[in-house]
This record gives C-alpha cells, sequence and structure tokens, in this order.
C-alpha cells in the first residue's frame, strides 16, 4: 500500500516507522515550518500521570507505555534516553496532595511498569540529587519518568523507516476534492502524488492542511517558549526531572545542559518569536526555584508550537467522510509521552487494521465539518 505521511515530528515518524515495518511504500513530508513541538520539547515522558486524572486518557496510558517500553527504550542513551525519575517539589498545595494520592492508587499495577508509591524527599536528599534547588525544598520522588531528547528519537525513527525503504521529501502538501463523492488528492508542491493512504501528522498544523476537505479539526496552537542554560562544571546527567505540578519544570542534560519552561501562551497563534516577557518569566521560574542556576549560560530559547484541542484530548482516527485520510494530533504538551504509540495506532488506520482501541472519544470530526 502506498501511505502518505504528512509530519516528520514524533507522531509522523513513528507513523512511518511502523508503516515500513509493515512493507508499506512510504512517503513522508517535512512541511516548510519552524516551531515544530517536538524539536522544540523539553523531553519529559511520563504518562502514568495522566492515569492519576481522569479526562479520557486513561485507555492511552498502558499502551503508550507499552510502546515506550518495547520499541524506543532500545534507542537508549544514543536517543537521550534515561529513566531519571521524576521529583514534584513540595509547595504545600491541596491540587499537589490530590495528584500524589491519585498517583500512588496506581503503585504495584504491571500495566503502569510497577508505578511505586511516591518517596518523599527532605531537604538534604533533595539536594543531593538536585543541588541548583531553592535550600529547605523538599518533594515527592517517582521512579520510572523517562527524560528523552526528542529530536534524536524522532531522527531514529525517519532513519530506520528510510533504511526499510521509505522516502523523505520537503515542501508543501495540499489536500483536495476533485468533485463530490470524490476521495481526496494529495499534491506535494503541485505535484500530484499517487497514494491509497494520507496520514496527516502535522502537529498545530494539520487544522489547515484538512481546512479543503470542509473539515474543522478541533485543534489550535500553543505557543511554548523553552529556555536551555548551560552549567558546564555540573554533573548533570542523571538529574531527575524536577517541576511543580502541571507547572514549571526543569531536567538536565549530559554536557552540562538543563532545561526549563515552558510557557503556555494560547493567544499567540503562529507568532514564531522569542519575546522579552516571555524569557523574563522563564528565568524568573527558573531561579525562583532553582537559584543555583543563577551562574549558567544562557544558551538558547527554543520555540514550538503544541497541538492542544479545545476540549483537551487527542485528535486521533479516520474522517468520517474521507476514510482513507487519516489524522493523528492533539497530544498538547504530551506528544513525546503518547505520539510514539498514537503514530503506530494511525498505521493500523491507515492499513485498514483494528487498533484495539476506542478511537470514539478521539474522532477528528467531533465538532463537525
Amino acid at each position: 500500500m502506498r501511505v502518505l505521511v504528512v509530519g516528520s515530528g514524533i507522531v509522523g515518524a513513528s507513523t512511518a516507522y511502523h508503516l515500513t515495518s509493515a512493507g508499506a511504500d512510504v512517503t513522508v513530508v517535512d512541511g516548510a515550518v519552524t516551531g515544530q513541538a517536538t524539536a522544540a520539547g523539553a523531553g519529559v515522558v511520563f504518562p502514568q500521570q495522566l492515569a492519576a486524572q481522569p479526562r479520557g486518557w486513561e485507555q492511552l496510558v498502558a499502551p503508550a507505555l507499552a510502546h515506550w517500553r518495547t520499541v524506543l527504550d532500545p534507542f537508549g542513551a544514543d536517543a537521550g534516553i534515561a529513566r531519571t525519575g521524576i521529583v514534584y517539589t513540595d509547595d504545600g498545595s491541596r491540587e499537589l496532595y490530590d495528584y500524589v494520592a491519585a498517583v500512588d492508587a496506581l503503585a504495584g499495577l504491571p500495566e503502569y511498569e510497577s508505578i511505586t508509591a511516591a518517596k518523599l524527599l527532605d531537604p538534604a536528599e533533595l539536594a543531593d540529587l538536585l543541588p541548583v534547588v531553592r535550600e529547605g525544598t523538599t518533594g515527592f520522588r517517582y521512579e520510572g519518568a523517562r527524560r528523552v531528547d526528542g529530536r534524536l528519537v524522532t531522527d531514529r525513527l525517519l532513519d530506520l523507516a528510510v533504511a526499510a525503504g521509505a522516502q523523505r521529501r520537503h515542501g508543501t502538501v495540499q489536500l483536495t476534492v476533485d468533485g463530490p463523492g470524490s476521495p481526496a488528492a494529495a499534491t506535494l508542491d503541485g505535484e500530484r502524488l499517487s497514494v491509497e493512504s494520507v496520514v496527516v501528522a502535522a502537529g498545530a498544523w494539520s487544522t489547515r492542511l484538512v481546512e479543503p476537505l470542509r473539515v474543522r479539526l478541533p485543534v489550535r496552537p500553543v505557543r511554548g517558549q523553552i529556555l536551555h542554560l548551560d552549567l558546564p562544571l555540573a554533573d548533570t546527567h542523571d538529574w531527575p526531572i524536577f517541576r511543580r505540578v502541571h507547572s514549571h519544570y526543569l531536567l538536565g542534560f549530559p554536557g552540562g545542559r538543563v532545561v526549563s519552561g515552558a510557557l503556555h501562551e494560547p493567544d499567540a497563534g503562529f507568532d514564531y518569536r522569542r519575546t522579552a516577557a516571555g524569557v523574563a518569566q522563564l528565568l524568573d521560574d527558573a531561579l525562583t526555584a532553582a537559584p543555583g542556576l543563577a551562574d549558567g549560560t544562557l544558551a538558547e530559547v527554543r520555540v514550538g508550537f503544541r497541538p492542544v484541542s479545545t476540549d483537551g484530548l487527542p485528535v486521533l482516527g479516520r474522517l468520517t467522510d474521507h476514510p482513507h485520510v487519516v489524522v493523528a494530533t492533539g497530544l498538547g504538551a504530551d506528544g513525546l509521552s503518547f505520539g510514539p504509540y498514537a503514530g503506530s495506532v494511525a498505521a493500523d488506520l491507515a492499513l485498514a487494521r483494528d487498533p484495539d482501541l476506542d478511537l470514539a472519544p478521539y474522532a477528528p470530526d467531533r465538532l463537525g465539518s
């Protein structure tokens, strides 16, 4: 089967990998856009956190974890993957304690990778793990969370897809309908492509792609600005992820690189800028939580556009009026956690296989055409 995959972020890369593994003839198109969420993202993978907050994601957690364990973990350190664990700072809030209680309720369940109950770290224990944090800080630690380099993981999946025969092309894809009742057709910079199935995995840009098909995706871009600091004398490679619940996070990578963020700017559209106010907020958040970062070098500020749905759920499934068009997007800030599995589901749908998943809550055209 000839399949076109539009988008080369984590979802598109995973889709291409699974399609080529199944023997499909795959073309992956990189759009001429800046601000891809995967490339800008920090690299936190902890899908268990959504299992503790019932809102429609629960059925995705176990298969997403299994996918990471069986497909991606073998990539190892070469793809920037490390199980560093995660520490939630104890801010004394009811929101935090409710969250910890909900996650602890999952302890021992094998489908959640045998997550253990949180360990409360006193200031000395936390300072041993993260010497840059504010003095006197305490926190709750969970094992199992992964710190990953989204760019490296995506590149590895795409390289494997190309090695298995996929073609990578660059340009602008347009989907069109020739007439009433006609199937959607795809062109790349005006060149008509001969494909039997299309997977739209273009993140926040997916909405524009399907508009000619008279489909209104419930997805918009939410800009994120993310701070990168260099601490060349610090051993940061095994720092646990450090964050406030549903808020600011901090994580370390090999070589003294520290990532801190991220802003959520829902009204910025596709405005690809590093703003003075944004950088000031990022620095304030980082130095408030971790004053030990004050002597770090400001290396870069990345900007990415998260694809966020209006109801907070992923967008994953076939278009009702164009069943050979599959859409996979809307993962918001959890693209690295769930994107690889979403790509495998999209590949199944493109190949007319049953993904063994209730897709009704994630229907791409659930808000109507």
